[in-house]
Parts: structure tokens; C-alpha cells; sequence
């Protein structure tokens, strides 16, 4: 019954810490705001390891001002993206895709988890 307990005070407690990251994730409204939030979303093209934000490669700063340009043009954040994809290919986002291989990125550590917890709460009710 203790186990239960603990069990089920962890999963409030990450419950709330998941919906107050949710609740103070900043949302960019304004042009600079949403330029650097892009940029924090795309790679580095001469340097695999860093975003544009945190480069200042000839390229990155090529990229930052690509990005710069179709904010100001009106395009959205999902075209930007994926007019960067087209020009750059699939690795020039720092997210894993959702389609194809990379939706196992995204799965596996879900299933896991789910598996986690699963296998958890038959532990606590065998040993009641």
C-alpha cells in the first residue's frame, strides 16, 4: 500500500511539472520573438553541434537571415521549416522528423515508458 502511495504522489508531481512546463512555454507573437525561436529549431549547416542562435559561422548567419527574410515576408513557421528542409535536407532540423524512421524517436521512449509504468503498478499489486 505504501509503494501505491509514493507511486501515485511521483505521477501527480510529474503531471504538474508537465502541465506548468506546458503552461509557461513561451509562445513567440512577435517578429524577433518568433526569428529566435526559429532559430533554436535549426542547425548549425558547417557546425552539427550548435543551432544558428549559437553559431556565428559564415552559414549560420546565412541561415539566420534566410529565416529573418521569411519572417518578414509573412510565411509561416511550418513553411519556414520546411522550405529550410527542402534547401538543406532533413538533418537541418535539430527535432527528429515524424514521419518515416524518426517517428521511432518518438515512440520508443513513449512505449518504454507506458511499458515503465505498466510494469510498475503490477509490482505493487503483487506484493499487496
Amino acid at each position: 500500500m505504501k509503494v501505491l502511495k509514493s507511486f501515485t504522489v511521483w505521477c501527480v508531481a510529474l503531471v504538474a511539472v508537465a502541465a506548468i512546463a506546458v503552461v509557461l512555454n513561451p509562445h513567440p507573437s512577435n517578429q524577433a520573438a518568433r526569428i529566435a525561436h526559429l532559430e533554436t529549431l535549426v542547425r548549425c549547416p558547417a557546425c552539427h553541434d550548435l543551432s544558428v542562435a549559437e553559431s556565428n559561422a559564415t552559414s549560420a548567419v546565412a541561415v539566420r537571415n534566410e529565416i529573418a527574410a521569411k519572417v518578414k515576408s509573412g510565411q509561416s513557421d511550418n513553411e519556414i521549416l520546411t522550405s529550410l528542409e527542402a534547401a538543406y535536407g532533413t538533418s537541418i532540423l535539430l527535432s527528429p522528423p515524424t514521419s518515416g524512421l524518426g517517428v521511432l524517436l518518438w515512440v520508443v521512449p513513449i512505449a518504454g515508458l507506458v511499458l515503465l509504468v505498466g510494469s510498475s503498478i503490477r509490482l505493487a499489486r503483487r506484493r499487496r
